[in-house]
């Protein structure tokens, strides 16, 4: 499989990182493979640690925020257990990228009459480290959730993508046969089909609504491009909108089956992903 690579390593595309908000640079968007960056801590919020930049995915798309740690200037290393979206009053979505230590150093954090173990204020440089084992199975079977749309070419109306498993909901009534599935797969893992990251604009997904696979979740739109992931070359596997992390070649997932279908509901067949033994 392909090596992660720190900020210093990381290879350089023609994708330009987005500014949320001007204040997070979501470097994940275009090199999944970064493991660490430099930063800032922009703030120190209820809902957790915003910093300038980061290489955290937070929780979105199906896909489960990363962990990790952030290494203060001392070189002690303050966990990061989940990645979440910024919350404003109204409870919509904010441009922020939450790094959430455990509940309790949050509190300590925020609290100016406590002494925490780990020290943090706004304006101090961390190292924004990712659990990188943990990231790299997510990448594997998100783009592996890909493969399954192709496999089966009906709408989704659930997603779940963990470092254990993976599940997506079809919109369908047709039963589904495990070991086809599962050798349908190996069969895309083995061609080591390439893996890009690209855009559309908002006027060229309004003339191919058919990209969208998802029934729940809408691409972003408003900034006038929408990033797509897609597999194949000059044979289109898959092609469609998100903002997930994913290993740049089939080949990188390695032995995955299907463990489970089941009938969700008379319209929903449920297909549970797991990686080999």
């Amino acid at each position: 499989m392909a090596g992660a690579r720190s900020e210093q390593g990381a290879v350089q595309t023609e994708v330009i990182p987005v500014l949320l908000g001007g204040m997070s640079q979501d470097l994940f968007r275009t090199d999944a493979y970064l493991t660490e960056c430099s930063a800032t801590v922009s703030a120190i919020t209820p809902q957790g640690i915003v910093l300038d930049r980061t290489v955290f995915y937070p929780l979105g798309g199906g896909q489960a925020g990363d962990t990790g740690v952030l290494v203060l200037a001392d070189g002690r290393e303050l966990p990061v257990v989940d990645t979440r979206k910024g919350k404003a009053d109204d409870g919509s979505f904010n441009d922020d990228i939450c790094h959430l230590p455990a509940p309790e150093l949050l509190v300590a954090l925020l609290n100016s009459e406590q002494t925490p173990d780990f020290r943090l204020a706004v304006g101090d440089r961390v190292t924004a480290r990712i659990d990188w084992a943990r990231r790299l199975r997510l990448m594997r079977f998100h783009t592996t959730t890909h493969l399954l749309c192709h496999l089966v070419p009906q709408l989704v109306n659930g997603c779940s993508i963990t470092p254990d498993y993976a599940r997506l909901d079809f919109n369908m009534t047709d039963a589904l046969d495990k070991e086809a599935l599962t050798a349908g797969l190996a069969g895309l893992v083995a061609a080591a089909l390439p893996v890009t990251v690209g855009a559309i604009t908002d006027e060229e997904l309004d003339a191919k609504p058919e990209l969208v696979k998802s029934m729940s979740v809408q691409p972003p739109r408003g900034s006038g491009r929408i990033r797509t992931i897609r597999i194949g070359d000059a044979a289109l596997i898959d092609l469609q909108p998100c903002g997930g992390t994913h290993v740049a070649n089939t080949s990188e997932i390695g032995a995955v089956v299907v463990t489970k279908i089941e009938k969700k509901s008379a319209t929903t067949r449920r297909v549970v992903l797991g990686f080999a033994a």
